[in-house]
């Protein structure tokens, strides 16, 4: 059986729960698909059905890029075996998320581990993560639709990453807020100046506010309160900028740490007059990430915040 009949038989009605992740290396005669999937170092995820929030969503895989090269091969790697440096960093960056399957790539014929790939369920959507050797974390990797991967190419309109084209599609303006969510807001967090907003392919939003700190407010479409969780921060005055006025490090590294990454918003901290830091908020995969800098453009943290 060729490597498609298999991608078509195991994945196509793959339901989120059973995250799965496809060999590393495959059989001869390789059609244009398996190309794709070769070249991009690919390996199958989740399906578009448990992360759009439609009442129809489109049927498709969906697929982690540069997960595991040709050269390489791949060993199942159960949670309770994964170093405590991953274990604490999932559980510090994606509190709450649910463990799916995990696997150590090798070089073949060398048993020396190279990386570790672990895929969960964060708030309904797939993540993965690649992790060095020692369990440093490397970056979140790329997801793109089975389609686009046919066609490589990272988004098509209408998409699941259609907001990677970058018209921000999924911004709402606050004064466009539902009253109910503002109402919510004003009553209960009164001091809050709200910074930001989104609306997430579950049909949740999440709102960004600043009170001392930034906070990431979720809430369901129709108003009902998620969840309130602390931004990592500096202190000091903040004041929106452009993506283009971020230092050039800071756009390197977002860049290679979240490939196909959407910017959002970002904000400078000063006091007296004097730049402490810099939070920027992208979009990754589904996911919203708030990434704290300090003044040089060296990277603090990274937290998942919808």
């Amino acid at each position: 059986m060729n490597m498609k009949a298999i991608i078509k038989k195991n994945f196509i009605f793959l339901a989120f729960v059973a995250l799965a992740f496809t060999a590393c290396n495959k059989a001869d005669n390789i059609d244009n698909f398996d190309n794709a999937l070769l070249e991009n170092g690919a390996v199958a995820v989740a399906s578009t059905e448990s992360v759009t929030g439609n009442l129809n969503p489109p049927k498709d895989s969906l697929y982690a890029i540069d997960a595991c090269q040709k050269d390489h091969k791949r060993t199942e790697v159960k949670a309770a075996a994964l170093s405590v440096s991953i274990t604490s960093y999932l559980n510090t960056n994606y509190a709450g998320y649910t463990f799916i399957k995990a696997f150590s790539t090798t070089l073949k014929g060398n048993s020396t581990i190279n990386s570790y790939v672990v895929g969960i369920h964060f708030n309904g959507k797939p993540v993965a993560i690649k992790f060095a050797a020692d369990g440093t974390f490397v970056k979140v990797l790329e997801i793109r639709e089975g389609n686009d991967m046919k066609k490589n190419r990272d988004h098509h309109d209408g998409g699941c990453f259609d907001n990677r084209d970058g018209k921000q599609r999924d911004s709402l303006a606050i004064t466009s807020l539902p009253a109910i969510i503002k109402s919510y807001m004003s009553t209960n967090y009164p001091k809050d100046t709200l910074k930001g907003a989104w609306i997430n392919k579950d049909l949740s939003i999440v709102l960004v506010s600043k009170n001392i700190t930034f906070f990431a407010n979720a809430f369901k479409l129709d108003g009902m309160f998620i969840g309130r969780n602390p931004i990592p921060s500096h202190a000091g005055q903040d004041k929106e900028i452009q993506q283009g006025a971020l230092p050039v490090n800071i756009l390197s590294l977002l860049n290679t740490t979240f490939p196909n990454y959407v910017f959002k918003k970002a904000f400078s901290s000063s006091e007296k007059g004097v730049v402490r830091g810099y939070l920027v908020i992208i979009d990754a995969n589904l996911t919203k990430y708030a990434i704290l800098f300090d003044s040089n453009g060296v990277l603090v943290s990274a937290k998942s915040i919808r």
